[in-house]
């Protein structure tokens, strides 16, 4: 039986077809292994468009390899609708809109109540029951 402890959001997932990924992120997704990580189906179609757009030969043997169906995916379903609904009002009012992907990525780790992996901070600072780790800062 899986365990998921981890919804990564793309800064993080897209790491594994860097020629250079971030140490810090590879230590980590070490540690826990692939059985216990996530996406969002927003972070696969962030990271899809980027291959589309670039066109890479390259790039697309290695998602296919490293990457694809390799972690647990997550739907939009009613239930993340309704967590993605509260936050961008909630953060509306206080005066700090976020973008629609980057709460949907969120509300989907709230549903399930997942951490979420990632190297933009700033991104899901201040949301409310979001639980964040940043993978970039991490020493092992």
């Amino acid at each position: 039986m899986k365990t998921l402890t981890h919804l990564l959001d793309t800064s993080v997932y897209s790491q594994r077809l860097r020629p250079e990924p971030n140490a810090g992120v590879v230590r980590r997704w070490s540690t826990l292994g692939d059985h216990r990580l996530g996406i969002s189906a927003i972070c696969e179609a962030e990271l899809l468009y980027g291959l589309e757009k670039r066109n890479s030969v390259r790039l697309w043997q290695e998602y296919r390899s490293a990457l694809e169906n390799k972690l647990s995916l997550f739907t939009l379903d009613l239930g993340v609708a309704q967590r993605f609904a509260t936050l961008k009002v909630h953060m509306e009012r206080v005066g700090q809109p976020r973008a629609d992907f980057d709460l949907l990525i969120a509300a989907t780790a709230l549903r399930y109540n997942l951490i979420l992996a990632t190297g933009n901070i700033r991104h899901f600072e201040g949301l409310p029951g979001l639980r964040v780790e940043n993978w970039f800062e991490r020493e092992g």
